[in-house]
């Protein structure tokens, strides 16, 4: 169904391919995964599946690639849409329409498709995807998740026989993660829909590979196999082929069903053994450590204002010193006349770092932004430090809390990284070089021209998080961090967000990666509906959690372990 026939593709400007020697085949009716480090260009190949590469990025592709017999370089992409549905890693870039029943329906139109089909087709995805009651609203009103299962709809109702997926389950919680990989398990099994799909959160899809494509580094042929010999070479791999290596096991291990049935002499081993207390973690330290920050003139504003620029106010009163780095009271806030948080209290000590996990729509980012002063409470009281967020100037207010939002691009707006850096650096006073070193230190590789819209969704991630490094504040917060990042580059950020912790910055990350949360986090507070059900140290919340326990909890139970390297200091 796709082919791809010695395939290189090189963008201009660019000292070298950023794909080459790009030769299989994906069969009808099969779902392969691309799997790969950030930047190997994976998502340049899902590009030239629909068209994308070259006709609208730019740039020389060489070779050949075809999709149900038409030739890529031949057929734009809209001469390729009644075959190839294609969901990127930014669903916002997706969206032509307002609503989600209108975005459901607007490929259908195009395609001239008739009405009473339209309306069938888009009540069956509503229900496959979960989507039913938000039929109505805007779309710009919805989570990062909900947008996403919005973008996967868009290119299901057409019925397209080939889609191609670029991080599809990046924003999605655990459940509804599962939901959409059932659902294209069920296209590829009964209607023999061919899935081409890149994902760095392997634990979830590795298992329902019937191939993997496999691209070791940047400009290297891609190998192609099972899933099994593919994890047993690849530079990234999932927990569970992680600990399958770890003890041993052969054939390595997919699933957690699989590596239970094979971890009875584990278990026995680290019997007696207490998982919680190799965390690694450090529990943060009842008084309130004061950051290592150096002192550095006040900020201009510029960049620090960027995602605040909305904000206005006086600054209030400094009340006497808070032992919080973040004290939420009471708090509710209402958008668009849906509640979004209610009577929620959070408090998060220096040094501490605190993972906010939930259901897709469940209010974590609504959480965030009331800390870091986008958003007004309807109710209760908001403070940072010593001052309430929404009524503190932009200036003032970035020294103390900074955001790195899921979409990284509201932070980016210079032409090059150097450019970023430089600018990174004198917002937040610091010395020339400052936000660069992050940056190499996060994801080494990123050329100081590169324009920022030329990096994959991990690469700008990182370089957004660099860039609010930059000026250590003692608060920060972090909306989704590990989108579009591989394993090696979580690990550096997982040191990363420990030395802060150790130096007493505090932390507050948004996730639905249950690993980060698991190896990183001192607390987990759980949130449904807009309200905190759950709050307590990560062994005890996550454990206790079908959904949100990590792959090694699952498979060592009752024994509780959260992380490979828990177990491999234990065996040690």
């Amino acid at each position: 169904m796709i082919r791809f026939e010695d395939v290189s593709v090189t963008y201009d400007g660019a000292a070298g391919p950023t794909v080459r020697g790009v030769d299989f085949e994906v069969p009808e009716g099969e779902l392969v995964l691309l799997v790969g480090p950030s930047g190997v260009g994976k998502s340049t190949l899902l590009g030239a599946v629909s068209g994308l590469v070259p006709h609208f990025t730019g740039g020389t592709l060489r070779g050949r690639v075809t999709v149900a017999g038409r030739d890529t370089r031949t057929h734009k992409p809209r001469e390729l849409a009644d075959i190839v549905g294609t969901v990127g890693q930014d669903p916002l870039a997706h969206f032509v329409t307002d609503t989600v029943e209108d975005e459901l329906a607007y490929g259908m139109e195009s395609l001239g498709l008739a009405p009473d089909v339209m309306r069938r087709r888009v009540e069956e995805t509503l229900d496959l995807l979960g989507l039913a009651d938000l039929r109505h609203r805007p779309i710009a009103t919805l989570s990062g998740g909900q947008r996403q299962r919005v973008a996967i709809g868009s290119v299901l109702t057409p019925h397209p026989s080939v889609l191609v997926l670029d991080e599809p389950t990046s924003a999605l919680d655990p459940a509804a993660a599962e939901e959409v990989l059932a659902v294209l398990q069920r296209l590829v099994h009964d209607l023999g829909t061919t899935v081409l799909m890149a994902e760095h959160r392997l634990e979830r899809v590795v298992q329902y590979a019937d191939q993997v494509a496999l691209l070791p580094a940047p400009g290297a042929a891609p190998r192609l196999g099972t899933p099994a010999e593919m994890m047993a070479v690849s530079p990234v791999y999932p927990p569970v082929v992680d600990l399958g290596r770890l003890a041993g096991w052969s054939p390595l291990p997919l699933t957690v069903r699989d590596a239970r049935r094979r971890a009875a002499d584990l278990r026995r081993q680290l019997d007696g053994r207490d998982g919680a207390a190799l965390e690694g973690r450090g529990e943060p330290s009842d008084q309130p450590r004061r950051p290592r920050t150096r002192e550095r003139s006040a900020p201009p504003g510029t960049r620090g204002a960027t995602p605040f620029r909305r904000l206005r106010g006086r600054r209030e009163p400094t009340p006497a010193p808070s032992p919080h780095a973040a004290d939420v009271r009471a708090l509710a806030v209402t958008r668009g006349h849906v509640p979004a948080l209610r009577d929620v209290d959070l408090t998060v000590s220096p040094g501490e770092t605190v993972a906010l996990m939930g259901r897709n729509g469940a209010g974590k980012s609504t959480l965030l932004s009331a800390l870091v002063g986008l958003v007004r409470p309807s109710s209760g009281s908001v403070r940072v430090g010593d001052v309430t967020p929404h009524r503190t100037a932009p200036p003032e207010l970035v020294r103390r809390v900074g955001l790195v939002p899921q979409e990284p691009r509201d932070l980016l707006y210079a032409e090059t990284v150097a450019a970023e850096c430089a600018a990174a650096d004198a917002d937040a006073g610091a010395e020339p070089g400052t936000c660069r070193a992050l940056v190499s230190e996060l994801l080494p590789g990123i050329a100081d021209g590169t324009h920022p819209r030329d990096l994959s969704e991990g690469q700008r991630l990182t370089l957004a998080l660099a860039v609010v490094l930059t000026a250590r504040p003692p608060l920060l917060l972090l909306d989704e961090p590990t989108r579009g990042l591989d394993y090696a580059a979580k690990s550096r950020l997982v040191t990363l967000v420990r030395e802060l912790a150790a130096e007493g910055h505090a932390v507050v990350l948004a996730t639905h990666d249950v690993e980060l949360a698991a190896e990183l986090a001192h607390r987990v507070v759980l949130l449904a509906e807009g309200e905190v059900i759950a709050d307590g140290p990560t062994a005890d919340v996550v454990v206790s959690s079908p959904s949100f326990a990590p792959q090694v909890t699952k498979i060592l139970a009752p024994q509780r372990w959260l992380t490979v390297p828990q177990v491999r200091e234990a065996l040690s």
